[in-house]
């Protein structure tokens, strides 16, 4: 499986679903982003905020699999 990206305001989450290990840390960390009975499953239009983001930076840090990543936007 290739990375499928999901688009925010200030930041971009990937995520590689072959590589996920279902630890659940997003989900823990951020579960106003990562709802895995939603679809799409991640939403980082949530992230909205430098807090927010934060926040979220941290959440994808902490996947013990890599599966997740962060893109953030340049500042303009």
């Amino acid at each position: 499986m290739t990375r499928k990206t999901y688009r925010g305001p200030l930041v971009d989450v990937s995520f590689n679903g072959t590589m996920c290990r279902h630890a659940g840390e997003c989900v823990r960390g951020m579960p106003e982003v990562f709802d895995a009975g939603a679809g799409p499953w991640i939403n980082p239009e949530v992230a909205s905020t430098a807090d927010t983001a934060d926040r979220l930076r941290e959440a994808v840090s902490r996947c013990p699999s890599g599966a997740l990543a962060m893109v953030e936007h340049p500042e303009d």
